[in-house]
């Protein structure tokens, strides 16, 4: 059976851009095409050339290797040439190898936001369909709101639909832009637009207003339509694009989606799509949706006993896909619900080999549950796990030896009269027998430790350079002013980059705190091979 191709179009760089809190520079863009082309896609639309300088500079020089790099636009304005619109002019002047328009396609916006007649609206697209194919690129029009205005005036939405088909538009891609239709209502509107344009020619774009961009995608596919825009991890105006990276694994994994259709992404490529994912949101500074679809740190693990004990036998038993097809990989959490089954396999992943007889295994599970009860959550702390498991074990060298800690907070004029916060350390230490006094200030009182911890670790000081602190979270497991803190620290190698988080319980926040900065210290040092 012969498959279609379905064409991916990513928006990341330009509908993506419009994230609130994300600001692209050209060097990130440029970073995160390359990223693009490692997922395979077929377009890249990088910005908006003429709208902003970040946009302009991108578009001086062709970006991408593989796929088609692609501008931003809008179609020319009433009353005036495509020759002497200098929007549409600046972004016919880029090295964009394919332009995608932006036209209204809701008669309701022609009026209100353009101001012209409908007629007018349609000469546009017609017209700067024309002078995009005329400059020898491709042609696309974004058929903006093209959902809500078929629901309004059904005629004239098909109408700008069938004009840009007929001026010679590649790809007529139907908007949902205000995220508001339902996958029934998408399904039976492209099949109506298939009256006038083939399916081949059509394109989907989702936004998440309402939680089904990914579904809405996939319904206009089943309907017809074979190109899908979407942005990496759904970042997009307002609650996000179609996510790109559940779309990408969905379409190739899940029938009648394989079945039928065939992309140029490559299994070896989708074995990327987590890697890919995670670097993305590295370069945004966000940090990776643990829940996430297919490539979330969660998204093939495991906590209850008994199910556990099935995957370590069959993995197939709760997996709905192997997670090395997509880069990710299969974890077993320990928590309070785990039995044997569940640790044996968190052990084997971190490279821990112990016989299933060994006492110490009972041992250890008791002390993962006991301290659970306490308000460890080691699930979400792999680092920690391993530190205790291996302690128990007796694999983990004495590093260093905490004697003491004191942290002083005073708020204070400073010499220009500034009302100021100001944190001091004091950390009492043991190495190699010799005993240790470090004094340091920091932004905050765990800040201040930090700082004092890592000021004088003897022999270890280089390895420990190389950590840094990236992400840290409070959560008040009880109420009242005596209420148990558990505290997750996130720390990275700056050289490696591999990220891994440490824990802290207590009543005092400081403490809590202090216990996840000893563990991510130790977890540098055993990780080093020191």
């Amino acid at each position: 059976m012969t498959r279609e191709r379905l064409y991916l179009f990513d928006t990341t760089l330009r509908d993506g851009a419009q994230t609130a809190g994300i600001d692209f520079s050209v060097e990130e863009k440029i970073v995160i095409a390359e990223l693009l082309e490692r997922l395979g896609v077929d377009y890249v639309e990088g910005g908006y050339p003429g709208a902003n300088p970040t946009d302009t500079a991108f578009f001086a020089d062709k970006r991408t290797e593989a796929a088609t790099f692609t501008a931003f636009g809008m179609t020319k304005r009433a009353g005036r040439s495509a020759a002497n619109d200098p929007g549409l002019r600046q972004v016919l002047d880029s090295a964009a190898e394919a332009i995608c328009l932006v036209a209204k396609s809701w008669d309701y916006h022609v009026r209100v936001a353009l101001g012209c007649t409908n007629e007018e609206n349609l000469d546009s697209i017609r017209e700067s369909v024309e002078a995009v194919r005329a400059s020898g690129r491709e042609a696309m029009i974004d058929c903006e709101h093209f959902f809500d205005g078929y629901k309004a005036n059904p005629d004239y939405a098909l109408a700008c639909a069938k004009t840009a088909y007929d001026a010679g538009a590649r790809w007529v891609v139907l908007c949902d832009t205000n995220g508001g239709t339902l996958p029934g209502e998408v399904r039976e509107i492209v099949q109506a637009v298939r009256a006038v344009v083939p399916g081949e020619r059509l394109g989907i774009h989702a936004h998440d207003d309402t939680g089904h961009a990914v579904a809405n995608s996939l319904a206009a596919v089943e309907a017809g339509v074979r190109q899908v825009q979407g942005t990496l991890n759904g970042i997009g105006e307002r609650c996000g694009n179609a996510n790109l990276v559940t779309l990408v694994p969905t379409l190739m994994l899940k029938a009648p989606f394989a079945d039928t259709l065939e992309l140029k992404t490559t299994q070896e490529q989708l074995a990327d799509l987590t890697g890919v994912s995670r670097a993305f949101d590295e370069i945004i500074n966000r940090s990776p949706d643990r829940h996430a679809p297919y490539v979330g740190a969660n998204a093939f693990a495991t906590k209850a006993g008994i199910h556990a004990s099935a995957i370590l036998k069959e993995p197939e038993t709760y997996e709905h896909i192997p997670p090395e097809t997509v880069g990710n990989r299969r974890r077993v959490l320990v928590s309070d619900q785990a039995g044997k089954s569940n640790l044996i396999g968190e052990l084997d992943r971190l490279g821990i080999s112990v016989d299933r007889a060994d006492p110490r295994l009972d041992a250890l599970l008791a002390d993962v549950k006991a301290r659970e009860a306490q308000g460890y959550a080691y699930e979400a702390a792999d680092a920690s796990f391993e530190l205790l498991a291996r302690r128990r074990l007796g694999e983990v060298p004495t590093y260093f030896e905490v004697k003491s800690f004191r942290v002083m907070v005073e708020r204070r004029f400073n010499a220009l009269g500034e009302l100021v916060t100001v944190s001091e350390a004091v950390v009492k230490l043991d190495i190699d027998g010799a005993p240790r006094m470090s004094v340091a200030e920091g932004n905050g009182p765990v800040n201040a430790l930090d700082n004092a911890l890592r000021k004088d670790l003897g022999r270890h000081q280089d390895v420990i350079d190389e950590m840094e602190l990236i992400d840290f979270k409070v959560r008040i497991l009880n109420g009242g002013t005596d209420a148990v803190t558990r505290v997750l620290v996130e720390s990275q190698n700056r050289r490696t980059h591999k990220r891994w988080f440490t824990i802290g319980v207590s009543g005092n926040i400081v403490d809590a705190s202090f216990q996840a900065l000893i563990d991510s210290h130790t977890y540098t040092l055993l990780k080093a091979g020191v």
